[in-house]
């Protein structure tokens, strides 16, 4: 296995983690959004949604902060020293929001005391996919800078608040926010019509439509401003080979969404917006160009020893044969997916 065929498989974990824990933390944000006479039902909804597989979402971060460490410790080292308040925000994110949705639903505490756990789970849900979305803008902003000491170790000498405290950074963090929200806003739609309630599908039908227009504006936003803080990623997003193809890709399967929504055809918007999402974290992925750190630090450079790649594939195909089953398990006890 090559360094960039890790690489990869880092990517395909970022979308897999996306897709599922994402519309999780969107899921959340919709709790604290929840208004109309259908609140309360909503709100229940998002429960039902989320309960009781949500946690192993996180399986995924979780591969790709072991394959990060085992695989590219110099990049491990480098990207976990400059960016660890956000990555410490994002697990303490992370954290509350888990144990504030157990309180909440399980607690034996008066309501009052309930209901404040529940606001705990609703805003530690719409910040954390921020700090997420900022710590992904740091490492390709070009603004933390590594130089090696005596030793020829790779050390990080633009401090720590550096590259994810930018307007680009913000923009990312808004604009991920905003993607995870439209996920779960299209998966409880299609709850809500499975179990026949018309009027909360329509809820979350048009807040899905409403996230289609502000995902196209922030990622406008995102351009522009990748423009200006980092020339390397914006290269990499409009004049590489293939950006012109996968912009317009991800703009027809945008529309295709939007036009399924309107259309009350969920089914299919579901799955095109799964696509879309999974479309713009590759073409970040393409635009990185095989580099851990952007423009400082490629695989090939992140500390990739010969006997850690030969060995992962029979690591990665051991825990798929103990993982595989016992996840499709779980889904299939507790979600029957249509």
């Amino acid at each position: 296995m090559t360094p960039m065929m890790v690489f990869a498989l880092l990517g395909a974990a970022v979308v897999a983690y996306a897709l599922t824990a994402g519309a999780d933390f969107g899921g959340g944000v919709w709790d604290l959004l929840a208004g109309g006479p259908r609140r309360e039902r909503q709100r229940e909804l998002i429960a039902e949604a989320i309960a009781p597989i949500w946690e192993v979402n996180h399986i995924w971060m979780i591969f790709v902060v072991v394959i990060l460490f085992t695989v590219f410790p110099t990049a491990f080292a480098v990207i976990t020293t400059a960016l660890h308040i956000p990555l410490l925000l994002v697990l303490v994110g992370i954290v509350l929001r888990g144990s504030a949705f157990v309180f909440r639903a399980y607690g034996m505490q008066p309501n009052e005391a309930r209901a404040r756990w529940g606001q705990v789970f609703a805003w530690a849900s719409a910040l954390t996919p921020v700090f997420l979305g900022m710590t992904l803008a740091a490492l390709s902003s070009g603004a933390v800078h590594v130089a090696a000491d005596e030793r020829g170790l790779a050390q990080v000498s633009s401090g720590f608040f550096a590259g994810w405290t930018t307007g680009l950074a913000v923009a990312v963090g808004v604009f991920a926010l905003i993607l995870f929200a439209l996920l779960a806003a299209v998966y409880l739609a299609r709850e809500a019509e499975k179990l026949g309630e018309l009027e909360l599908c329509d809820d979350f039908r048009r807040r899905a439509l409403i996230c289609e227009v502000l995902a196209l504006a922030l990622a406008l936003v995102v351009l522009w401003r990748a423009r200006v803080e980092s020339p390397a990623l914006f290269s990499g997003l409009l004049h590489a080979r293939w950006s012109i193809g996968a912009q317009v890709l991800t703009a027809l399967v945008a529309s295709g969404a939007i036009i399924a929504l309107v259309r009350v055809e969920l089914s299919r918007a579901r799955i095109l917006v799964m696509a879309q999402v999974a479309l713009i974290v590759i073409g970040w992925g393409l635009a990185m160009d095989g580099h851990l750190l952007l423009p400082n630090l490629h695989v090939d450079q992140a500390g990739a020893e010969p006997a850690v790649l030969a060995a992962l594939p029979w690591v990665l195909l051991g825990g798929t044969a103990l993982f595989g089953p016992a996840l499709w398990w779980l889904f299939r006890v507790f979600r029957k997916l249509d």
